[in-house]
């Protein structure tokens, strides 16, 4: 963790393509992509998270909540992961025995250390349950509130989602007399354009120790928010940051709210009567607020 305090209120948003691809299935409905009811499909925060978590893990920082199916994952839990660090480990114990003695046992020790190690806590806050295994260790739960925040992502227009049966072509089982046979379904999106919208507060930075070069780690990963993610899903260039847009206002003096920055940027289709097939059948403008100094930086996706 760097010294470096973050001093400023940061906000973005992200345009994303997907292309033939399932930007974040509901395992309530067969893992069909996520839609309103108006027919715009939507991505949960949780997802975009995971993503976040999995890039900086990727760029070679530590991670708490990791996905476990991922190379390089070590450990099989979250305490686990904690009490591999010593002066974590050290702090439950701590913690553990100011209980014991009656004290407040405050978590504030606790969650310095955490927050100090693990970069995604700092970022994104965390709610750890510890299970005490012994004496020694503390078996609180651990609630930690981050500065980066993400909004539910939206699609600008309705999407199209196609289902299509999968089929198999061997038997399973020697018993299994048929070889051809449907198995299940699959669902895409056939086109669609996402935007991301987030913030980073910097009073909650202070808290955890979010730092300028953390905030330069969720630049980064957002940009290149679909590196290492492909699956059956989502196909190796099926989803893709077009756009990246970053506003940074000085912490002691915020003008505006993240709400009108967002909406200074209007995305629109160029033919309202046809259904988007790529960016270029969108147009984006960004329009400038009253004082005209605060514009975001743009920065093309990867």
């Amino acid at each position: 963790m760097s010294d470096s305090v973050m001093n400023n209120k940061i906000d973005f948003m992200a345009i994303v393509t997907v292309e033939n691809a399932n930007p974040n299935g509901d395992p309530a409905g067969g893992n069909r992509p996520r839609q309103h009811y108006d027919g715009t499909g939507f991505i949960t925060p949780v997802c975009i998270k995971r993503k976040l978590r999995n890039r900086l893990q990727d760029m070679g920082r530590n991670i708490l909540i990791q996905q476990n199916n991922r190379p390089g994952t070590e450990f099989s839990s979250i305490v686990e992961r904690l009490n591999s660090v010593p002066e974590i480990k050290e702090a439950r114990k701590n913690k553990a025995k100011d209980k014991k003695s009656k004290d407040s046992g405050n978590n504030t020790a606790l969650v310095e250390k955490i927050c100090q190690y693990y970069e995604d806590v700092r970022a994104f806050g965390a709610t750890i349950v510890l299970q005490k295994k012994s004496e020694n260790e503390s078996g609180d739960s651990v609630g930690i509130r981050g500065p980066v925040t993400i909004q539910t992502v939206t699609s600008i227009d309705s999407v199209d989602v196609e289902d299509v049966q999968i089929t198999k072509s061997t038997n399973s089982t020697p018993e299994d007399k048929k070889g051809s046979d449907t198995m299940g379904h699959m669902y895409c999106v056939r086109y669609g354009i996402y935007v991301i919208k987030g913030s980073i507060n910097p009073l909650l930075a202070k808290g955890t120790g979010f730092s300028e070069e953390d905030m330069n780690d969720i630049k980064e990963a957002l940009r290149t928010l679909f590196v290492n993610d492909e699956s059956a899903a989502r196909p190796s260039g099926s989803m893709n940051v077009y756009k990246l847009y970053w506003w940074k206002q000085d912490a002691q003096n915020i003008r505006y709210s993240s709400k009108k920055l967002f909406d200074t940027v209007k995305i629109k289709k160029k033919n309202p009567d046809e259904v988007i097939n790529s960016t270029d059948d969108i147009e984006i403008t960004v329009e400038k607020l009253p004082d005209g100094d605060i514009t975001p930086e743009i920065i093309e996706g990867f």
